[in-house]
């Protein structure tokens, strides 16, 4: 290797704190690289949505975006790295397949979407609107940073393995996600505002330790889709259900910041949200399922499972969220509010 790979990063997140076997066996590889990875007979073993395998899957999976900080740059695709990696992806794909429901149709899937529900519980953006308490929104905007601040990213994963309309109809929805070109409009940059309007920490990944595994759930799944060609199509669907979904949960999120004073970039990033994937939410299903379907027929399974699976885990955490917060308690894994403060001071 040339000195020019082996060098270690000098910016970068920091490797976040082990959360059990898996985790801790991957943060001490990539630290120590004459250290071997676990054996990846013990990633059968694990809770596929466990904080482990989770934490374990995250911290691989961020070698593709930014890295951390005291990694090298080629431990990427340390190919001694992969079959652990493999065999969590195995595990947490046949628990997905298992916990959401098989054979749906991709109208199906999109049709249930379409029909916003009537029953308000377990609807994180309902509870934010209506009685969310400043220190909550600032615990969401603090967790939902793991995606936010490298939004658009995961799905731009698709482009190359999309043709037609599906591929034009990908790119210009993602133009908008990135900015139209315009720096300061890349939606992670109007997150990292929204952010500092919130008193948060806009640092890429500052977060992490303070996240449940139900989160890092569901930023994996969406790496998992996209850096595994043979699930294209779920990486599809799951971009559908996000662009369907985003515009009503967006306006409940922008009253919430209106509301409670959040500030006026922090209303910003939802309101531009409201607007924008309304007019994505067509493209998405006209263009880009609409045409990967007429492509490849034979995905429309797969597209289903994606939209089905990004419902289920967006479920998981919804539930852990609100459990916590309906008793008065954080959703931090530290118990404290972002940036260490005591959560009603």
């Amino acid at each position: 290797m040339t000195a020019t790979t082996t060098d270690l990063r000098r910016t970068g997140p920091a490797l976040p704190a082990a959360r059990g076997p898996l985790s801790a066996g991957v943060v001490a590889a990539l630290t120590a690289p004459h250290l071997p990875p676990p054996d990846p007979r013990e990633a059968a073993a694990a809770d596929p949505y466990g904080e482990d395998l989770q934490l374990a899957l995250y911290v691989l999976y961020e070698l593709h975006y930014r890295g951390f900080g005291s990694v090298a740059d080629d431990r990427e695709w340390d190919p001694a790295l992969m079959p652990l990696r493999r065999a969590m992806e195995e595990r947490f794909l046949a628990a997905l397949r298992g916990d959401v429901r098989a054979g749906r149709s991709s109208d199906e899937a999109f049709g249930d979407l379409l029909v916003e529900s009537t029953d308000h519980r377990s609807s994180v953006a309902y509870h934010l609107e209506h009685e969310g308490e400043l220190w909550q929104l600032r615990e969401y905007a603090a967790l939902r940073s793991l995606y936010h601040l490298k939004e658009a990213d995961p799905h731009a994963w698709v482009i190359p393995r999309l043709r037609g309309r599906a591929k034009a109809g990908m790119v210009a929805i993602e133009y908008d996600e990135f900015g139209g070109g315009r720096a300061e409009n890349v939606h992670a940059q109007l997150f990292a505002d929204l952010m500092t309007d919130l008193g948060l920490d806009t640092e890429y990944g500052h977060y992490l330790d303070q996240a449940p595994g139900s989160v890092l759930a569901t930023v994996n799944v969406m790496t998992l889709f996209g850096l595994n060609r043979a699930l294209r199509g779920a990486l599809v669907g799951h971009f559908g259900c996000v662009e369907v979904t985003s515009s009503p949960g967006s306006r409940r999120l922008a009253e919430a910041m209106r509301r409670t004073g959040a500030g006026p970039a922090a209303e910003r990033f939802y309101a531009e949200h409201v607007e924008a994937d309304a007019v994505h939410e067509q493209v998405v299903r006209r263009e880009v399922i609409g045409g990967l379907l007429a492509d490849e027929p034979h995905l429309e399974a797969d597209v289903a499972f994606g939209a089905d699976a990004t419902v289920f885990l967006d479920d998981r955490l919804a539930a852990e969220l609100l459990g916590a917060w309906r008793s008065g308690r954080s959703a931090l894994r530290d118990g404290r509010a972002p940036g260490g403060r005591d959560l009603h001071r």
